[in-house]
This record gives C-alpha cells, structure tokens and sequence, in this order.
C-alpha cells in the first residue's frame, strides 16, 4: 500500500522541469529571431539610406522607399518573412502604408512616444512567428525632397516604422 500511495502522490506533484522550469530558461529561437530581425531590420534601412544618398537626386528619381517595397514583396513571396513599411506621419503616401492592425497601430504609438522596438509573440498556421516593429526617423535632408512633411520631424519622433513577421524557428 505504501509503495502505491508514493506512486499516487508522484502524480498528484508538479513535475520537476515542468512549465515553471521552462519559464525560467531563455527562449533560445526568439532570442535568435530577435538577432535576426535587428540584422535585418539594419539592412534594410543601410540600403534604403545608400539608395537614397548615390541614385535619388531629383522627384522623379525612384524613392528609395518604393524600392525597399518592391524588396520587401519579393522576399514574401519567396516566403522568407514579411515586412511593410508603416507610415508615422499621419500622411501617408499610399494608403497601404497605414497601420492595418492593432500591432501595428500600437507599435507606431509606442514608437512615436520613444520606444526603439515593439514586439509580439504570435502563433500563425499553427507556428509561432515575432512581430517586431521598428522606429524610421528623417536622417537624411533628401527625404524632405519628395516628403515636405518630415521637415518638421527631423531630429524627432519616427516617420514610418518597420512591422516584420517572423517565424520562430
């Protein structure tokens, strides 16, 4: 009797390594799908920066922004991840730029109140994935060449923002 009451008990009882433990432990795949979204995220606004400062030079020129959009739909539909350039401005120049969820919405508000990042764990076809969202300030005078409005954030609050949804693997 006494040898099956300790077996009882020993199911009754957390188990050792349980949820509680597993807590404790770093999230190794979101630590690394947050590394990958920075260096991403780092790329992604070099080349945006690069393009603008060596090949826009007049309002006709390709925005370097049109170019990052045309960059981002290709690298979804090889299905690497996605990310949208996201409008901060309040004066989007195409309606796709706006926030469309509340993610996004309140990762321009956090952003525009100082923050550097915005995240979420999600789950998405049955996996999970990070949405991180990141702050696209005026660095260069350029920008205000085709934007007029930045003119008044330059040196402030964020004009757009990066959303990026990834999978965590």
């Amino acid at each position: 009797f006494a040898a099956a009451a300790a077996i009882i008990a020993t199911c009754l009882l957390p188990q050792v390594g349980g949820a509680e433990e597993k807590k404790k432990k770093k999230d190794r795949p979101l630590e690394r799908t947050r590394t990958t979204v920075k260096m991403l995220d780092d790329g992604y606004k070099s080349a945006v920066v690069l393009i603008t400062t060596h090949y826009v030079n007049e309002e006709s020129d390709l925005a370097a922004g049109e170019a990052a959009i045309a960059l981002f739909d290709a690298v979804k539909k090889k299905g690497w991840h996605e990310v949208r350039l996201l409008d901060a401005s309040g004066e989007p120049i195409k309606d796709d730029n706006s926030a469309k969820d509340a993610f996004e919405k309140a990762a321009i508000a956090k952003l525009k109140a100082g923050e550097t990042w915005h995240e979420e764990v999600i789950e998405k076809d049955g996996k999970r994935h990070l949405r991180a969202a990141t702050p696209i300030p005026v660095v260069l005078e350029k920008c205000v060449m085709c934007h007029e409005n930045y003119t008044q954030f330059k040196g402030s609050e964020p004009i757009g923002a990066l959303s990026y949804t990834i999978r965590i693997r």
